[in-house]
């Protein structure tokens, strides 16, 4: 509704809306109202009632007795729908949930505070990774998913944690023993106020009779503890932050944190994630294939894998020669794009048989440079390389929220899993789902 206003000296009033802040609703709102169809927000909630979320509710009680809890399925609604869109800090999601009309849908216009938030994605984190899977099972059912050929890479993440937090092994024996010298100075000061061997606050002599006679006097069970070091590494580092975190080289530096690393195939749909410590790719090569492979067969889905590709980082003499015959075929870097471009650009194409005598490495590097290896391992890059870019840019996952390698590797499934999820929204595949209603409403 318009209204007009008439200002001194105007020949004729304004022409504006007409508002009033305390005028309530005449009908109850709709929920459905709030955000238009086809929106993330609802392909979100169709999403999580395709899958199994019966691991979350062994936790909780069904006599229907105690406080009342947020049910299962509105969290890890509001949790994918959350990285989805690049929020994963669980104050800034509380707050969300308050004031954003597209996470009171999700939430269904409950609101969770952030311990509660954080403390479901701690409990269920084991679960919470299981939900790569989900995705990936549900990605397979839209026909997205097409394992002929993978391609392999890590990305470095920065913990939850910082480079200052690093001490070396002397530092910290000082850091001990200066504590340990206040200790004793303490102890010492109490000696002269409370008198020796006494505590200050001791029971009468009766009392403490019987309180000595309440004592086990058990032998203590289980392992006796290992002997330290006694020659540990001077140089040898550890994060007191998060001590599983390691220090990574990155383009820009040096930063804390782990080498997440990803399977991913043609169509930039991930069909693995996992987390290691170490530094670099080499150690990854052979594992990565074989926990894709379990992961689409966890997922219900068919196809072998013909192709691997991998960048340098992967290549080494010991990893050539460890390539099983009836795996995928490897198409390995053995060295960084741009040499392997010049050698190219300078040599041309080798034709002919593979000559005799060559290592393992000359024989890929050849390989390679064939131009049928040039076409498919020219493929890695538009596979594997833009899904990195649309979660850290995209959706600004650079750094962790939780520490430890059991919770980064949820949290990097979970942030995976919403990458998926994201590839399907946009593909506009959920259409072929009959047993989406929703979706079939919206679209």
């Amino acid at each position: 509704m318009a209204y007009s206003v008439a200002k001194e000296g105007d020949a004729m009033g304004y022409n504006f809306f007409e508002y009033n802040r305390e005028q309530r609703y005449l009908l109850p709102p709709s929920l459905q109202e709030w955000v238009p169809k086809g929106d993330l927000a609802w392909f979100v909630l169709d999403a999580v009632k395709q899958m199994d979320l019966s691991e979350y509710y062994k936790g909780y009680r069904t006599d229907g007795s105690g406080a009342a809890g947020f049910d299962p399925s509105v969290m890890v609604a509001i949790l994918l729908y959350a990285y989805c869109v690049g929020e994963r800090s669980s104050r800034k999601i509380e707050r969300l949930c308050e004031r954003d009309v597209a996470f009171r849908v999700v939430a269904a216009n409950l609101t969770p505070d952030h311990s509660t938030i954080s403390r479901f994605r701690k409990d269920h984190r084991e679960a919470i990774g299981k939900l790569f899977t989900e995705i990936l099972r549900i990605c397979g059912e839209a026909g997205l998913v097409k394992v002929g050929v993978v391609a392999i890479d890590g990305t470095k993440i920065e913990a939850n944690a910082s480079l200052a937090a690093n001490r070396t092994h002397d530092r910290l024996r000082n850091e001990v023993e200066k504590i340990l010298d206040e200790a004793d100075a303490i102890d010492k000061a109490e000696d002269a106020l409370y008198g020796e061997g006494k505590r200050g606050d001791e029971l009468p002599e009766i009392a403490k009779r019987e309180e000595e006679e309440r004592e086990s006097g058990q032998k203590k069970s289980g392992r006796k503890p290992k002997e330290p070091d006694k020659n540990p590494d001077a140089e040898a580092k550890a994060n007191v932050t998060d001590p599983e975190s390691r220090i990574m080289k990155t383009r820009k530096g040096y930063v804390q944190g782990y080498n997440a690393q990803t399977a991913v195939a043609e169509g930039q749909i991930i069909i693995s994630a996992g987390v290691t410590q170490e530094e670099n790719d080499v150690g990854q090569m052979h594992p990565m294939p074989g926990k894709a492979k379990k992961e689409l067969k966890a997922a219900g889905i068919a196809g072998e894998m013909e192709h691997a590709l991998f960048d340098a980082g992967y290549c080494s003499e010991d990893n050539l020669s460890k390539l099983a015959k009836d795996g995928p075929e490897v198409f390995v870097a053995t060295t960084k794009d741009w040499k392997q471009q010049k050698a190219q650009k300078d040599c041309g194409s080798p034709r002919g048989r593979m000559p005799r005598g060559l290592t393992k490495r000359e024989r890929m590097e050849r390989k390679l440079m064939t131009k049928a290896g040039q076409e498919m391992y020219g493929k890695r890059k538009i596979i594997v390389e833009p899904p990195f870019g649309q979660m850290k840019d995209g959706q600004g996952f650079r750094r962790f929220m939780v520490r430890g390698m059991r919770s980064v590797s949820s949290e990097w499934r979970l942030m995976c899993a919403s990458h998926n999820l994201l590839k399907l929204w946009r593909s506009g595949m959920q259409k072929v789902l009959g047993k989406w209603q929703t979706a079939l409403v919206m679209c």
